[in-house]
């Protein structure tokens, strides 16, 4: 009999050379023992061994760890020659090999790919600087922790954690030295959390969980245990920086039986530790429930007060030495249909905090300079911008349109800023204050002295006048500090040819010792309370004396 085999041994042909030749690896393997027949050269390559090094192993032998996670995997752990473990994803098929049964397998290294996909997953759920999970990561695990306690009727705690004073950090020495302060208190945060959950979700903001039992006891335990890891200083180049926590506390289920409701508690119990002092711990009650509801009808309220007409303006005097009113300061009041006037110390904050500060400052600036546009008396009208309005690189756009609008001259307008501006960015709030000097207004550096006062920038900045805080005038005729600071501070703005108003007067003792030191101006309930335009007594000499 004879067969023509010629097909065939050209089909054997060019599956060696397809065999050989291809770049991926490839092998053949006794399909009962697994024993390596045949590899290629691509193999060889590529795990780093000779080819009769090969021949002598088994595919079991080319693995590394458990093969029963492959099928969860969709890839298996190879070791090479050198010891580096790779992830490959085999395709193999049957076929008879010089006459035996066996099956020919080709390796597609996915490592790299799979690190990269495992990077960016990585990303997704945590935060870049400090490596902590994310808001997305802390959201997944809170409904996992709800789920998990109401099947086994557990609990759990949940802790907002804010780093006390992390702006001034910042303001002071730069974002790069606030960075590594955050990637030092996370660790430390990790470290007292002792296995527990602890997530980063913005700024100084950090969130951590525990399941330990007692609640709430136990999540206090942890609380006082973070506040512990912070009792001495974190050291970046050279600085030696004092960092406190706050601490607010909610357990579930006590407090709140979701993760919206839960968190808001945490925070509510934040806000309240924030208040009451440097460091301290709150837990959540219910008196903070009703605090909290409250806020949030305020700040609701909030985004309807302008067009609803609630704000209105009143205005505190501003006296020269001489005792001649010189202008008045405008402040923002709100009558709300239902509580009344809301103290402005109550919804400033949170005015801030929901954002609706933007449409009020806008509303303060034109209404202020609309109502001093029709004062019998040309005297200044002094306004305060508030952080917000700023940091937004409109303002002397804003500021322009409510002078053309109200046809008050630009010398009658001053706007009040705080140091802090300063320090945020200094050549922008450069290009900022020149912008608002170029329309002709006036800028007087508020609370001067309750920040970081440099002398520096007092120079550098073109100011019309500087205030004294309200706190170091409360303390003349009783702490000789605050008479030295008051008078350091006049000393000095004189010098730079800046006159001086001091503002919280109210006793005459204040009075004569800011007259004694040279102070130029005056403000507080001695010389008027704040009151509407139309209580205004406009140019009207008081009753103070004038000293030379």
């Amino acid at each position: 009999m004879r067969i023509d085999i010629t097909d065939l041994k050209r089909r054997e042909a060019s599956f060696r050379l397809l065999f050989e030749e291809n770049p991926l690896p490839m092998w053949v393997a006794d399909a009962k023992t697994r024993q390596l027949i045949a590899v290629n050269g691509a193999m060889c390559r590529h795990y780093g061994y000779r080819r009769d090094e090969l021949l002598a192993m088994t595919e079991q032998q080319l693995g590394w760890g458990e093969p029963d996670d492959c099928a969860e995997r969709n890839f298996e752990l190879h070791r090479t020659a050198c010891g580096e473990v790779i992830q490959v994803a085999i395709e193999a098929r049957p076929l008879v090999y010089d006459g035996r049964a066996a099956h020919v397998s080709v390796a597609f290294d996915v490592t790299d790919r799979n690190r990269t996909q495992e990077r960016i997953s990585h990303l997704a759920s945590h935060d870049p600087l400090t490596e902590l999970p994310n808001r997305a990561a802390l959201d997944r695990h809170l409904v996992a922790a709800i789920d998990w306690a109401q099947v086994t009727g557990g609990g759990f705690a949940v802790l907002c954690i804010d780093l006390d004073h992390f702006k001034e950090i910042n303001d002071l020495f730069g974002h790069a030295v606030g960075d590594a302060v955050l990637r030092q208190a996370s660790r430390r945060l990790q470290d007292a959390a002792q296995g527990s959950y602890v997530a980063r979700i913005g700024g100084d903001e950090f969130i951590g969980i525990t399941e330990h039992l007692p609640l709430p006891a136990s999540a206090e335990l942890l609380a006082t245990r973070m506040r512990a890891a912070f009792e001495r200083p974190i050291e970046v180049e050279g600085h030696a920086l004092n960092v406190d926590l706050c601490i607010g506390v909610a357990a579930f289920p006590r407090d709140a039986r979701d993760a919206v409701s839960l968190q808001a508690n945490a925070d509510a119990a934040l806000y309240r530790a924030k208040h009451e002092g440097r460091g301290a711990i709150r837990l959540f009650t219910s008196a903070m429930d009703q605090q909290l509801r409250e806020r949030r009808a305020i700040e609701h309220d909030l985004r309807f007060a302008v067009e609803r007409g609630e704000f209105y303006l009143d205005y505190q005097p501003q006296q020269h030495r001489n005792g001649h009113i010189v202008g008045y300061e405008a402040l923002v009041r709100w009558r709300h249909p239902v509580r009344g006037v809301v103290p402005p110390g109550e919804f400033i904050p949170i005015a801030e905090r929901s954002g609706s500060i933007a449409q009020i400052d806008d509303w303060v600036l034109m209404e202020a300079c609309r109502q001093a546009a029709s004062w019998a008396q040309p005297l200044r009208v002094a306004v305060n911008v508030s952080a917000a309005q700023f940091r937004r690189d409109n303002l002397d756009v804003q500021v322009r349109k409510a002078l053309r609008e109200s046809g008050l001259s630009p010398s009658r307008l001053e706007l009040e800023i705080t140091e802090g501006f300063f320090i945020e960015d200094i050549s922008r709030a450069k290009r900022a204050i020149q912008a608002l000097k170029n329309l002709g207004i006036l800028i007087a550096l508020d609370d001067f002295g309750t920040g970081y006062s440099s002398l520096s920038y007092i120079e550098a900045f073109p100011l019309d006048r500087i205030k004294i805080d309200r706190s170091f005038v409360a303390c003349l005729g009783q702490s000789e500090r605050s008479l030295a600071i008051v008078r350091a501070v006049i000393g000095l703005a004189h010098g730079l040819g800046v006159p001086v108003l001091a503002e919280g007067i109210e006793t005459d003792a204040q009075m004569s010792l800011l007259l004694q030191e040279g102070c130029d101006e005056m403000q507080g309930f001695l010389i008027g309370r704040p009151r509407s335009e139309t209580g205004l007594e406009k140019g009207k000499t008081l009753r103070l004396r004038a000293v030379s």
